[in-house]
């Protein structure tokens, strides 16, 4: 799995996070890591961005990002708006394709969920993961809604021959209600993938030292981990 492609069911569900996670695990274990960011929309050229964010948090990454949009929009949106050339699906792939020649693991990051358009001409992340044939993990939430768009996002990697990696909750709360425990056991079934791991909410505020200390356990042995699915509570009922 030298490529490994992460998107989320939507916007605000914990991936920029949980590639940190991702990373910091892989970095444990002794693998070299590269974090590609496609497409980089509301930050300032002056601001830190989501790679930033992950070598914040895991360390020693090489981070890339291809194309930066100021405004807090789809990638094809912010890129007219903006009146920039956009990012490409082959570009995401020539890049990624050639970080995993110098590196174990590449993380490509997307921009909000699955179908979210690169261009004017429709490309989007699931096109570059077709180019690489690379493996998708997806993020998703924890509560109520998360089974239906994680379901929608899994047909659409199904309906297009990209393999499902898995599926990790982005933000695990510290107070889980009813559906969220319930979840626990049915976003397996919809999404025919395992789950592989759930970030406590808040993680991405510890001080980076505790971060990667703690990041392995969040995760399954799958992404580097010692997450334990049974003893999160995987097979209790709910």
């Amino acid at each position: 799995m030298p490529v490994l492609v992460i998107t989320g069911t939507g916007t605000e569900v914990g991936k920029t996070v949980t590639t940190a996670a991702v990373a910091a695990a892989a970095l444990a274990a002794g693998r070299t890591v590269a974090v590609l960011k496609a497409a980089q929309t509301g930050v300032r050229p002056d601001e830190p961005g989501d790679a930033d964010e992950v070598a914040r948090l895991a360390g020693a990454v090489t981070k890339a990002e291809l194309a930066r949009f100021p405004e807090p929009l789809a990638p094809a949106t912010a890129a007219r708006r903006a009146g920039l050339r956009p990012v490409r699906p082959a570009e995401v792939a020539d890049a990624a394709a050639k970080l995993a020649t110098e590196h174990d693991l590449v993380l490509v990051e997307g921009a909000g969920g699955l179908l979210v358009r690169f261009d004017d001409e429709g490309g989007t992340l699931a096109d570059a993961a077709a180019l690489l044939r690379a493996p998708a993990l997806v993020v998703a939430s924890a509560g109520l809604g998360t089974l239906n768009t994680t379901d929608l996002t899994a047909r659409e990697l199904s309906r297009r021959g990209l393999d499902l990696a898995g599926v990790v909750i982005g933000s695990w709360p510290d107070s889980p209600d009813l559906a969220s425990r319930c979840n626990l056991a049915d976003l397996p079934d919809v999404s025919g993938a395992p789950l592989l791991g759930a970030l406590p909410a808040g993680v991405g505020g510890l001080a980076p030292v505790d971060f990667r200390a703690a990041a392995p356990g969040w995760l399954a042995p799958r992404l580097d981990g010692t997450w334990d699915a049974e003893a999160f509570g995987l097979r209790e009922a709910p």
